[in-house]
């Protein structure tokens, strides 16, 4: 199968096209997965942008895309496909119900793709369509999970007991998100690109917001980013996340200041706090001292 070509700039043209404002670190590493068909590792705080990356990888290249949500105690199964028992006894009951004595090989009808649940992972695999496979938040699962990922990712085959190997049948691009919840084997960084994703620049962080809410005023964007950086310097329970930008905005918006003045500031901020420690926090070291000034 021939991959289309694509060289850097495109990728950030049809990235900005699907509101994906990317930084030269992310496009130098999606351009480096796509040509040496490499998966990417991306890791960074929360709320920067990691998992939406893959959505807008996708939507830019007109991709199908799957998603495996890895928690604590996910299964092959889980990730994969399970076999369908319910189905499959009520098939060996309507066989014996028949005037016909039950075959020998009935047991074995059973044990086809009919009587299987094909997950996220292996549907990604034999979509015949280029993909995008999101595993998220691959920290969470324990690491003989992400040993079984490592050895399908590395041979391009997923293999189910009674059921055969399934050989991976599209040009696809794996991304793994990680918030280093635990640390990830050797082989997972060595088999990866590694990306890392921060919280942007107040340049990127406006532009992502313009994307966005373009309706938004310039000005009213300019002061809420600006206190949002401002916000993330605090040491906070939970940082804002570039999501919380938006809201925030919004917020504002729907309550009628498009200019943000320091009033209406003040009394949506908990619109991007997400607990009482950092409203107080926040509270007396952004607003009380923005007053003294």
């Amino acid at each position: 199968m021939k991959k289309p070509i694509l060289d850097k700039e495109h990728l950030k043209e049809v990235l900005i096209k699907a509101n994906y404002i990317p930084d030269d670190d992310i496009i130098i590493t999606l351009f480096l997965s796509l040509e040496l068909g490499k998966p990417i590792l991306v890791e960074g705080p929360p709320g920067t942008g990691k998992t939406e990356l893959s959505k807008a990888v996708s939507r830019a290249l007109n991709r199908d895309f799957f998603r495996v949500q890895c928690y604590e105690g996910i299964t092959f199964e889980q990730m994969v496909g399970e076999w369908n028992y319910q189905k499959q006894l009520l098939h060996l009951e309507m066989s014996r119900l028949k005037d016909t004595p039950l075959p020998k090989d009935a047991d074995k009808d059973v044990f086809s793709e009919e009587f299987f649940i094909k997950r996220p992972l292996l549907q990604a695999f034999i979509n015949p369509s280029p993909s995008v496979m999101l595993i998220d938040e691959l920290d969470k699962a324990d690491e003989e999970v992400e040993s079984f990922l490592l050895q399908a990712l590395g041979e391009k085959e997923i293999t189910v007991n009674d059921l055969g190997t399934f050989s991976l049948k599209n040009d696809i691009l794996v991304v793994l998100t990680s918030n280093s919840q635990r640390m990830l084997l050797d082989e997972t960084r060595d088999r990866c690109l590694f990306l890392y994703i921060d919280y942007p620049t107040p340049e990127r962080e406006i532009e992502i917001v313009k994307s966005l809410v373009p309706d938004a005023p310039h000005i009213l964007v300019e002061k809420v980013v600006d206190l949002i950086q401002r916000i993330r310097k605090l040491d906070l329970v939970k940082k804002p996340s570039i999501r919380a930008t938006v809201d925030w905005i919004r917020t504002l918006i729907a309550t009628g200041d498009r200019e943000g003045n320091e009033e209406s500031l003040e009394r949506t901020v908990r619109v991007v706090l997400k607990s009482e420690e950092d409203r107080k926090k926040v509270d007396s070291r952004i607003f009380k001292s923005s007053k003294g000034k």
